[in-house]
């Protein structure tokens, strides 16, 4: 039988943890039948005799053990933890389940279906299917816990994923394996946000689970929240640029860049020297464009997934001249068409500036997603 270790961090939390413990001993383990389900404290070192109570409970349950250390933040005790979990316990899937009673037990049950289903990280979502923050919280506290997950979702570009921040969660063994030693320098509640992404990064599969998220009735939170804001931002912003400078993206501005050369000039020839609408001297002209990118973007930009062999280089360039040219058509040049319609020929250059910005996002997501999308694995 597989074994699950629910791992709740600890610093002063005497009040609470007999009570969550309890809760756990006497409601949730009898409900799970098909793993063995365990307990274990991961304490910084309390002052306030955490540790006492959990040990008087060591005695009357079996399957509660206790882990300590120095208080070094959340994503320590965790990583602390988990290694122990691991190591010590066997564990197979491991809980991320906090002390003060915020993390509803009721649901264990629903995230271990959601491992039986395949997924390798589940996690509770306070934004998304039901899921809620407690009524009674100021407007300025849901203002910043709605928008710093609005933000985080937006800077990562991962949008399926509705709740970074929050701390209740079921993560396979291998995850934790897999990403341990990437995580050792994030040591404070950014832990959260990088764990996921890096999770997220590596293919790892994410189910969500909505919750009620509680208040908290006994002690205070540990987080500081100017560091949080500060270490959280400086995460997100590194990792987003480090994941766009080693993606695909710059060569394909470069590769663009290019094209936008050729196009420009051949527009500009056409527009002075033919009667041709502007419009329709843009899709002339953006056909050496769009030869030059596809060959380019073949042999360079999207090298991984380039064509070999001739049936594949045609097939390919055909796909390539379809999407650009539907991107063409009905976003750049339409684009110039309502300038001219709206303000007349002679600003025919700006027209063709904006149509090409417009123009630029589909054509890298069809580049992407289409043309050279990447196989996926068996």
């Amino acid at each position: 039988m597989k074994k699950v270790v629910i791992i709740i961090p600890t610093y002063n939390e005497k009040g609470n943890i007999e009570p969550i413990i309890k809760t756990l001993e006497k409601d949730i383990v009898p409900q799970i039948t098909n793993y063995s389900l365990a307990i274990l404290v991961a304490d910084d070192n309390s002052p306030d005799g955490t540790a006492e109570e959990v040990k008087k409970m060591m005695k009357e349950w079996k399957n509660i053990d206790i882990v300590q250390g120095e208080k070094h933040g959340l994503g320590a005790a965790y990583i602390r933890g988990m290694t122990y979990a691991v190591e010590k316990m066997q564990a197979d899937v491991m809980f991320e389940f906090d002390a003060d009673g915020q993390h509803d037990p009721k649901k264990i049950p629903e995230f271990l279906k959601k491992i039986d289903d395949g997924y390798d990280v589940v996690i509770g979502t306070r934004y998304s299917g039901g899921g809620s923050v407690p009524s009674n919280w100021p407007l300025i506290r849901k203002a910043y816990s709605i928008f710093g997950n609005l933000l985080v979702r937006t800077v990562l570009g991962r949008f399926s994923i509705h709740d970074w921040t929050g701390g209740y969660r079921a993560i396979k063994k291998d995850v934790f394996l897999k990403e341990k030693d990437r995580l050792t320098e994030f040591r404070g509640y950014t832990f959260q946000v990088s764990f996921l992404h890096k999770s997220v990064q590596d293919g790892y599969t994410v189910a969500e689970v909505p919750f009620h998220f509680s208040d908290r009735t006994l002690g205070n939170s540990k987080i500081a929240p100017k560091e949080y804001i500060f270490n959280l931002l400086k995460y997100i912003f590194t990792a987003r640029t480090r994941e766009v400078l080693h993606s695909s993206f710059p060569k394909f501005l470069i590769v663009g860049g290019f094209g936008f050369i050729l196009n420009a000039v051949f527009y500009e020839i056409l527009v002075r020297n033919t009667d041709l609408p502007i419009a329709l001297a843009n899709i002339f002209a953006a056909q050496t464009a769009i030869f030059s990118n596809f060959n380019f973007n073949n042999v360079w930009t999207f090298k991984a997934q380039k064509s070999t062999s001739i049936f594949s280089y045609l097939k390919k360039m055909i796909g390539f001249f379809a999407t650009s040219n539907t991107g063409v058509i009905f976003i750049q040049s339409g684009t110039i068409q309502i300038g001219d319609m709206l303000y007349g020929e002679q600003y025919y250059r700006i027209y063709f500036l904006a149509g090409t910005f417009f123009l630029l996002m589909w054509n890298f997501t069809m580049y992407r997603k289409i043309i050279w999308r990447k196989k996926r694995k068996v």
